[in-house]
């Protein structure tokens, strides 16, 4: 069976459908299966361990006709056995119509009619048992599995080297991942946390444990952020992984990980770090299965910036 799925959306996106994946692999372990994405989020396949081939489309973008005929072409082209599609895009329903699948599943509403099979879409639940929700018409309706990825042996191996040249390979340490730059690039500035909140909640957790480290991830346009941080915690150290993978090995080996609302953590969640994640004006509900080890603080305002640093302290110690 050769199956592809349409999964627009950023690398977050991505991760929380892996459970969908790996579900439909292990339900059908002789499938192949395919996934089209964004550009932007194609690096996200690197942890995966169930898909064959990352096929690029950026579905945001102001596409011609010609541009969704070829996307139309490579599909067809492929002759897949069933397709997926997580959003509810008219014009894509219908294309995949033009595609003649066989077996073409998405929730219901827009273009619904130009499916095979369509499920009610449950907005309020958590995102990965939504999308896990698309795989009822194929006669997979157990739990969604927990969130897992797959990391590359040699990013294992940066990681540990990366905690050596750190020092803190014997000690353990809490992993910081803001996300600051590419936050503000993607112009989601609710979702952003002051560098002078990071600096009094660093502060706090070193006067109670001064010899667990504190480690703070460097991502792309990151620089000003990690530059203002250490201005005033000097004591704090950086590490900058250049792909997914080291990471989210990274995190793995942390003993707490704080993050903003961002793909790392997801990535926090897959490796079953200890969490606790700052909330802006998304639901945490939608982005964090119920479970002890993952902890969330939504703002009061909707905006991650009116987080208390007290309320995070108060979350690491007592949480």
């Amino acid at each position: 069976m050769r199956v592809v799925a349409l999964v627009p959306g950023g690398i977050g996106d991505q991760i929380l459908f892996f459970p969908t994946l790996d579900d439909l692999k292990r339900n059908y372990p002789d499938a192949q299966i395919d996934v089209v994405v964004e550009p932007r989020s194609k690096a996200a396949y690197r942890v995966s361990k169930s898909v064959h081939e990352v096929l690029n489309f950026d579905f945001n973008d102001r596409n011609s006709l010609a541009d969704w005929g070829n996307l139309v072409g490579t599909i067809r082209d492929r002759e897949y056995d069933v397709v997926i599609v997580v959003k509810q895009i008219w014009l894509l329903s219908l294309l995949l119509w033009l595609t003649g699948i066989p077996i073409r599943i998405g929730y219901k509403g827009n273009g619904s009619v130009f499916l095979t099979h369509a499920v009610p879409f449950k907005a309020s639940q958590y995102v990965a048992a939504a999308y896990h929700d698309l795989l009822q018409p194929l006669e997979i309706n157990s739990p969604v599995p927990e969130l897992a990825v797959n990391v590359p042996k040699p990013d294992i191996e940066w990681a540990q080297k990366e905690q050596k040249r750190l020092g803190i390979h014997e000690t353990g340490y809490i992993l910081i991942h803001a996300s600051s730059g590419q936050l503000s690039q993607a112009q989601e500035l609710d979702k952003i946390y002051p560098v002078e909140s990071w600096h009094q909640i660093i502060q706090g957790f070193q006067d109670k444990q001064p010899d667990l480290p504190v480690v703070v991830v460097k991502g792309i346009g990151d620089e000003q952020f990690v530059r203002s941080l250490l201005g005033s915690s000097p004591d704090i150290k950086v590490t900058a992984p250049d792909d997914i993978g080291k990471l989210t090995a990274m995190i793995a080996g942390a003993n707490l990980m704080l993050s903003t609302d961002s793909p790392a953590l997801q990535l926090s969640v897959a490796v079953q770090t200890y969490t606790i994640a700052l909330f802006g004006p998304t639901d945490p509900a939608k982005l964090l299965p119920k479970n002890e080890k993952f902890l969330a603080i939504a703002s009061p305002t909707g905006k991650t910036a009116d987080v208390s640093p007290n309320a995070v302290l108060e979350k690491i110690w007592g949480g």
